[in-house]
């Protein structure tokens, strides 16, 4: 009878819908499956006969994963009309299935999300497997609200401080918290969810229950003018704390359910059609559900170019040296079932490493995510030498210590007769050059660069450099490993900087040049934030140590002379000891134990060494000197072929260094203000030469119009 969905009818007259898109992994509410559903819901609406009716999934341990969000991201260029008509057609099918003439339960099996789980909304009850099972409304996330029902369901099922967090968040429920908030009926085993459902209806035909719930359920909220007051007025004030104004999509949320939940429900509903409109197509969404594809597409990605060979198993990884880095990169493995040996040079050292990967549990545990058996299963996993020996078993080594090619490439040929003949030789250099350290490593085929970010725990990214004798095992094997361990591997060609540091540090740079100018720190960092970066640059030179971020720029600026003006003020206070916050002092000093940053007097002696003029800078001005010759080496980084892809780019900076989601990256970012408008820009700076020179690229884009990224293919 259909392609996606299938009926059955159970014993006692109790109807069975399952849904199972064909050849797919998950069921999304895309146009053509809502379609089919009315068609169902045709025929459901002439059933007297009927008892009751079930929904369940046809796939286990998954629901429904939402709506379709390439025919969101298309509405991006809709009309007014094109959007009211889409979601109102969500809206239409939802309140025909919620007045079937028998009652309806929602049988829920794993991750029911966004579309999902406004349709099971629309149900009388909802059970849920006492498994895995996460219900959300995640639709903030991607910078829209929940349009077809779920800002006014929620809040009249549930209470409103549960529904305005849930949906002002995007955060998945778990099943005993979505029985405790009224969101399930129950939680039992999966495969009994058949029988609880039937059993379920029995309970709702009972007084006709059903048709009062119904009735309460479709009635104002009937909260009181001080009720209203408080949870708006503080929920508005948490929203506004976190996304700072910069993500219009949970504010629009939080005002479609206050405006809504003390009306009718149907009134209600045709407010959040309205206040949907005001998000739906917004160029924010865009941004946002392009992330959300990038994501997808790089994790498909086998490697720069495509590769013709298939990963090696690993079976244990060694990591040299216990550094934050070091311990980091050992405790993401464990924590995801890969053993992992850390070598270092004294028990001392070894200590201080497994004192640091308890850490990252320990701080895991205390918010939730974790348990003291995930601790018991890590340490398990962590075993500690002193000698390189212990390496013998590994099929990879990643090699993270100092940020010193001399030291690096001397640890190599320490290694050489220790690794097993087909074992992959990886190093965590932020910069150095993979193509050069590759003739000191054991084989050049097998050696490669794997680069975290720090803290490792929370940063996604991990930049794996081919080198020029890198071969595709090699590549195939690190690109599956980094993924094991669920993070999002970039592969990308070896250059000075590699991809996110290249384009990181012109930003960095020109932070510096303007401190020289006469702009303030305080004054370039708000520009930044403001622009929507997570800390500013003078506070990131703070927190990554100003040593690194010299060390980091000098690499970078030797290769790049012609554009990269390294600013001597960094050298001056690194040769003074003023390295950041881990030394108390940097740009700013850092008091109390929790190291605040404060203004330091005896900074301004630096400054006037290196002052170069006392200009008054307006944020227009900063913004544009902090983020155009970021923008311009991103550009020359495709010029180059250091990637094969815009996506790399944009999403490399998104999870390397917090570039704002809402503006998509970098390259959306200059799609977005168009690149004609970008080269107009860049001539007001003409006389700061080649750092602010427009790249043959770019000029051609802003010559024909074109974009880095079409609709249909953001990512």
């Amino acid at each position: 009878m259909s392609n996606v969905f299938r009926f059955e009818e159970l014993e006692g007259q109790i109807g069975l819908l399952t849904i199972d898109a064909p050849g797919r992994k998950v069921n999304t509410l895309g146009r053509v499956v809502m379609e089919e559903l009315a068609d169902i819901v045709d025929d459901l609406e002439k059933r007297d006969d009927l008892q009751g009716l079930l929904l369940q999934s046809g796939k286990p341990g998954q629901f429904i994963a939402g709506a379709d969000l390439n025919e969101l991201g298309a509405l991006a260029t809709a009309t007014r009309e094109e959007v009211l008509e889409a979601v109102g057609a969500g809206h239409a099918l939802f309140s025909r299935i919620s007045q079937l003439p028998f009652p309806t339960v929602a049988l829920v099996d794993g991750a029911c999300m966004g579309g999902g789980t406004e349709l099971i909304l629309s149900f009388d009850e909802r059970i849920v497997s006492a498994g895995k099972t996460k219900i959300a409304l995640p639709e903030v996330n991607v910078g829209l609200i929940p349009g077809w029902g779920g800002t006014q369901r929620l809040p009249r099922l549930t209470g409103i401080h549960h529904a305005i967090s849930m949906i002002t968040s995007g955060a998945p429920q778990d099943p005993k918290t979505c029985v405790g908030c009224g969101l399930a009926f129950d939680a039992v085993p999966a495969e009994q969810l058949v029988a609880e459902g039937r059993r379920v209806i029995g309970i709702l035909r009972e007084g006709d229950l059903w048709q009062a719930n119904r009735k309460k359920r479709s009635q104002p909220l009937g909260l009181t003018d001080d009720q209203m007051a408080f949870a708006f007025a503080v929920s508005e004030g948490g929203v506004r704390g976190k996304t700072k104004g910069q993500y219009p999509a949970p504010l629009a949320a939080l005002k479609a359910i206050k405006l809504g939940v003390n009306l009718p429900l149907e009134d209600g509903l045709k407010v959040e059609q309205d206040v949907s409109l005001e998000v739906v197509g917004s160029t924010i969404s865009a941004n946002l559900i392009g992330v959300f594809f990038m994501n997808t597409q790089v994790g498909k990605d086998p490697g720069f170019g495509g590769t013709s060979s298939k990963p090696k198993v690993v079976n244990r990884i060694g990591v040299l040296g216990t550094g934050q880095m070091g311990a980091g990169i050992a405790t993401a493995h464990c924590r995801r079932g890969v053993p992992a040996t850390m070598v270092d040079i004294s028990e001392e050292r070894l200590g201080w490493g497994m004192a640091a990967a308890k850490n990252v549990i320990d701080s895991r545990i205390k918010i939730g995510r974790a348990t003291h058996d995930d601790m018991s299963n890590m340490l398990g996993l962590l075993s500690t030498a002193t000698s390189k020996t212990a390496f013998s078993d590994c099929d990879v080594v990643v090699e993270a210590i100092t940020e010193n090619e001399a030291l690096k490439t001397a640890s190599y040929r320490e290694l050489a007769p220790v690794l097993r003949d087909d074992a992959i030789l990886a190093s965590n250099t932020s910069t150095i050059s993979i193509t050069r350290m590759a003739e000191s490593a054991p084989a050049p085929n097998r050696f490669i660069g794997m680069h975290f970010f720090y803290p490792v725990d929370r940063m996604q990214l991990v930049e794996v450099i081919r080198g020029e004798k890198t071969d595709d095992e090699t590549v195939e094997t690190v690109v599956a490993l980094a993924r094991r361990i669920g993070k999002t591997p970039i592969v990308m060609k070896d250059c000075p900087g590699f991809l996110v540091n290249r384009v990181l540090l012109p930003y960095m740079n020109e932070s510096l040049l303007l401190l020289c100018e006469g702009a303030s720190m305080d004054d370039i960092d708000k520009a930044s934030t403001r622009f929507g970066m997570p800390m500013g640059p003078i506070a990131l030179h703070d927190l990554v140590g100003t040593d690194v971020a010299m060390f980091a720029g000098k690499v970078v600026s030797e290769a790049f002379s012609d554009r990269a003006e390294m600013c001597p003020l960094l050298e001056d206070i690194v040769q003074a000891g003023r390295l950041g916050k881990k030394a108390g002092k940097g740009f700013r000093q850092y008091v109390g134990p929790k190291g605040k940053p404060a203004p330091d007097p005896d900074f301004a002696a630096f400054l006037e060494k290196h002052r170069t003029g006392s200009k008054d800078f307006s944020q227009e001005d900063i913004t544009n000197r902090l983020f155009l010759p970021m923008l311009l080496e991103a550009t020359r980084v495709l010029e180059d072929g250091i990637v094969s892809e815009p996506t790399h780019v944009d999403l490399g900076l998104l999870l390397g260094i917090g570039f704002p989601p809402f503006k998509g990256g970098i390259l959306h970012w200059c799609d977005t203000e168009g690149a004609g408008n970008i080269v107009k820009r860049l001539d007001q700076f003409a006389d700061f030469g080649k750092r602010f020179e427009a790249t043959d690229s770019l000029q051609q884009m802003a010559s024909s119009g074109d974009k880095y990224f079409r609709l249909g293919n953001v990512a």
